[in-house]
């Protein structure tokens, strides 16, 4: 079982930055597909970023540019620096992890592990 624990989070002004961090004590990320996702309040959880073990990389459209998704050189920790911040980025941030390579069409149903979230709030 990887239990996975966000941090980070916050309440920061418009064009403002935050980093998320995620870890899973005890394991290392180096099998695993992962994604940051997000849900405001009566939406749907979305896609944000996603990273694997060879390094390929992805973002939702809304951010690319803004968002940058990394490991650390260990793979013990996931990162999310969100720069330039905007009101609609306001949601809680989900750390999930899926144990294959990212492929095209991964589903949000076919990650097996999903931290508690971490709230950003971005204000005007």
């Amino acid at each position: 079982q990887v239990r996975l624990q966000e941090s980070g989070g916050g309440s920061v002004q418009v064009g403002g930055s935050l980093r998320l961090s995620c870890a899973a004590p005890g394991h290392t990320f180096s099998r695993y597909c992962m994604a940051w996702f997000r849900q405001s309040p009566g939406k749907e959880r979305e896609g944000v970023a996603t990273i694997d073990s060879v390094g390929n990389i992805a973002y939702t459209d809304s951010v690319k540019g803004r968002f940058t998704i990394s490991k650390d050189d260990v793979q013990t920790r996931l990162f999310l620096q969100m720069n330039s911040l905007k009101p609609e980025d306001t949601a809680m941030y989900f750390c999930a992890a899926f144990g294959d390579y990212c492929y095209r069409g991964l589903s949000i149903y076919e990650y097996q592990y999903w931290g508690q979230g971490t709230q950003v709030t971005v204000s005007s």
